[in-house]
């Protein structure tokens, strides 16, 4: 029994080394694994930033340039508001002024006739077109003035 002891124990000896052995090659494995992983998270990281810088320089390309903040301008009155609060401070171009101006004088000539009967609302219509006139002059980029009545708005509401 003795041999049979000393077998037992040696092949226990040699599976304990062999269980520490792979052990350690696990351990290292693990530890290559965790560096290219680090490695790869590190890139992630500088593409997200690299993505992210890029799209703070477009939006920031897209808020200076007056076309669009004109063309938001004629989005309902909640679009006014919004290119009024975008073209303040720095960032306030001429162009998008100018049609924020156009559509303040529209906005309330609309309010204005909506309150007489028939032939108010027939003029709205009119009003209407002269919107459409507007939208497609600060979609071309080109200061067209509301027919007729365009000038006036210019000069009532200049400060803005």
């Amino acid at each position: 029994m003795s041999d049979d002891n000393k077998n037992l124990s040696d092949d226990l000896d040699d599976m304990l080394g062999d269980a520490k052995e792979t052990a350690s090659e696990l351990a290292d494995d693990a530890k290559e694994i965790a560096g290219e992983a680090k490695e790869k998270a590190a890139e992630f990281a500088e593409d997200a930033k690299e993505a992210a810088k890029d799209f703070a320089d477009d939006a920031k390309e897209v808020l200076s340039d007056g076309k669009n903040v004109a063309i938001i301008a004629h989005l309902t009155l909640i679009g006014w508001v919004i290119a009024l609060v975008m073209n303040n401070g720095d960032k306030k171009t001429e162009f998008a002024s100018f049609y924020i101006r156009q559509m303040l004088g529209l906005m309330i000539c609309s309010v204005i006739l909506s309150f007489i009967p028939i032939v108010g609302w027939i003029l709205s219509l009119v009003v209407v077109v002269l919107w459409i006139i507007s939208l497609i002059g600060s979609l071309g980029g080109n200061k067209k003035l509301t027919p007729g009545i365009g000038q006036y708005f210019q000069d009532w509401f200049k400060s803005m």
